[in-house]
């Protein structure tokens, strides 16, 4: 199955450069949190329209193999289930990294690929 995770670009370049990702969520590391947060792919717009609305610099979007991980899905306390990565997340892992953006009118934009939320 595929997992997907909202980063800020220069994180994932350091993971790239690194072998491992270890940012869980937008300034707080894997260490701080306990696990690293990812998203289905219809939460991903959700997501970043919450929290990444008005984060500067350049996004990413992670797509991620989940073999091999241990991903757990887990309730937000909202009712809603995300997955949550808890350890590392190997560079190899990631099978595809995606532009993401915000467009004029707020709304939240990545580079068309094969998959859809219903939202793009």
């Amino acid at each position: 199955m595929t997992i997907y995770h909202l980063a800020r670009a220069e994180d994932w370049a350091a993971a790239a450069e690194s072998g491992e990702y270890r940012v869980s969520t937008i300034g707080r590391t894997l260490s701080e949190v306990g696990f690293i947060h990812t998203s289905r792919v219809d939460q991903l717009t959700g997501v970043a329209e919450r929290f990444y609305r008005n984060e500067p610099g350049d996004l990413v979007v992670l797509e991620i193999d989940e073999g091999g991980l241990d991903v757990r899905s887990e309730d937000d306390g909202l009712g809603e289930s995300f997955p949550h990565v808890y350890g590392v997340i190997p560079v190899a892992s990631v099978v595809r990294v995606l532009s993401a953006w915000f467009d004029d009118d707020g709304r939240f934009r990545r580079e068309h690929d094969t998959f859809s939320d219903g939202q793009n």
